[in-house]
């Protein structure tokens, strides 16, 4: 029992040294987008309308998408490394990185394009027109992001992550200052909003690009561009577009809710409401991210390098520590339910309806905290395409229907809306919990070493290894 906790107490330090930089990470990347759209929002009320729907847009088409791919990188370059098959991590990044690129072309043509089609979707025409261009103003950003993305990913897989933080801090300092200049000092507007999103994602990028280059921590994990990247691209798609399903089906399901809550008949205070609510789980999600990134190195780590007990040794301390992250957030939350809503608005009708959502929002968040730690399981193990049909069925078949019946034909509004996110919540993590229940965690140590090239003999020693130091 002794060896149990020590090896406990050690994985849980392992853990919280990776959670705790990736969560800086998330919350400086996560800033952009949110300094941009504060200071538009001081400019004008059609502004700031305009460049929120095209943040939402943009979001779904392109970053989380480049996101869900990216996500590919978790299981494949993680597994890799504690596998020992250090070249690979540089060769399964530059697939990913050629992939990611292209996918960036036609993402560009629909936002070049995008005021037609928020027209179909009876969208204001004026509102529509300045969404799009500063949609067009971001295409830059698009491609910069894909390649951060893959960046992050091969740094986080090695455990390499207070660079990552210096980084990202450092882009959202110059970033804020980019704001003031060219929106408020040359008054470019909402161009100038676009252009310093561009500029900081190009500087965040090449700032780690360098640091991967000359760094000697990388030293053998990158050796330089690979001609093997391109033959490994298949291999990459195989899991990279269950990926993609995964985390878009996911994200696409608060457009969707968002865009259900302007079907009422108030739809500016439903909308209003909605959008503070789903802005507070973004926020307290950034937590649960992180730590299920740190949790996804974990497990993806010891599966590459033959060692299934560790593994879900992992696993085990991952879901405890979202378990103890969702019971914080829930208590933050419904301690500041009267007042939380002032944070975003002085309206006294939305501030009145966003306190009677938060035990609803609150308890969201505490599901969130669990189910991101078990999407992170899944990134670790290489279970995507399991995760997309549980998120079509978590979301698709029950999550937004309820949600539709809940508001429409039951009259609960934007409650609602948003029991049917917890319906699906819940049910994610009902069939993640038993999967991981269910996993044979030999056959996926054998599996990983599969997948990076190595060989199940590996596995089988390192199991037979553990059971004699376990014994002793």
């Amino acid at each position: 029992m002794g060896l149990w906790s020590k090896e406990i107490r050690e994985e849980a330090k392992k853990q919280v040294w990776l959670a705790g930089p990736m969560i800086f990470v998330c919350v400086f990347q996560f800033s952009l987008q949110m300094i941009s759209l504060m200071f538009v929002g001081h400019l004008s009320e059609l502004l700031l309308a305009s460049v929120s729907l095209s943040t939402s847009i943009v979001n779904a088409t392109g970053f989380n998408v480049m996101m869900g791919l990216s996500s590919a990188l978790d299981t494949f370059c993680g597994q890799s490394y504690g596998a020992k098959q250090y070249h690979m991590l540089g060769v399964h990044t530059q697939g990913a990185m050629v992939v990611l690129t292209i996918v960036s072309i036609p993402v560009s043509i629909i936002w070049v394009y995008l005021e037609p089609i928020l027209v179909l979707l009876h969208q204001n025409k004026e509102v529509a027109a300045l969404a799009q261009l500063y949609a067009r103003y971001l295409i830059p950003s698009l491609s910069a992001n894909g390649l951060l993305r893959c960046i992050t990913k091969f740094l986080q897989t090695q455990s390499i992550v207070f660079p990552m933080v210096l980084a990202t801090g450092l882009t959202s300092l110059l970033h804020l200052i980019l704001c003031w200049v060219l929106i408020i000092k040359f008054e470019f507007g909402i161009k100038g909003s676009a252009i310093a999103i561009c500029i900081s994602n190009w500087f965040n990028t090449i700032i780690l690009a360098l640091y991967i280059r000359f760094s000697p921590s990388c030293k053998e994990t990158w050796t330089g561009l690979s001609k093997e990247s391109l033959r490994n691209i298949p291999n990459f798609l195989r899991l990279a577009f269950p990926s993609a399903v995964m985390v878009c089906l996911e994200s696409w399901t608060f457009e969707i809710i968002v865009i259900l809550s302007g079907a009422h008949a108030n739809p500016k205070l439903q909308t209003s409401v909605l959008s503070i609510c789903l802005n507070t789980c973004g926020i307290f999600w950034m937590v649960p991210f992180g730590l299920s990134a740190a949790g996804s190195t974990r497990i993806s780590n010891e599966l590459g390098a033959g060692s299934p007990k560790a593994a879900y040794l992992a696993v085990k301390v991952t879901m405890f520590m979202a378990f103890l992250v969702g019971i914080l957030e829930f208590s933050v939350l419904m301690s500041l339910w009267k007042v939380w809503g002032r944070a975003f608005t002085n309206v006294h009708e939305v501030l009145i309806h966003v306190a009677s959502m938060m035990p609803i929002v609150a308890t969201s968040a505490f599901i969130d905290s669990i189910q991101t730690a078990f999407q992170g399981v899944a990134r670790g193990c290489g279970w995507q395409k399991l995760g997309a049909f549980i998120n079509l069925g978590s979301y698709y078949i029950l999550g937004v229907p309820f949600s539709v019946v809940s508001a429409f034909v039951f009259h609960l509004k934007e409650q609602g809306l948003y029991l049917g996110i917890v319906l699906a919540l819940t049910v994610q993590v009902v069939c993640f919990l038993l999967v991981t229940l269910r996993a044979n965690w030999e056959k996926e140590a054998k599996k990983a070493a599969a997948r990076v090239g190595g060989s199940e003999v590996q596995a089988e020693e390192a199991q037979g290894g553990q059971n004699v130091h376990t014994d002793s």
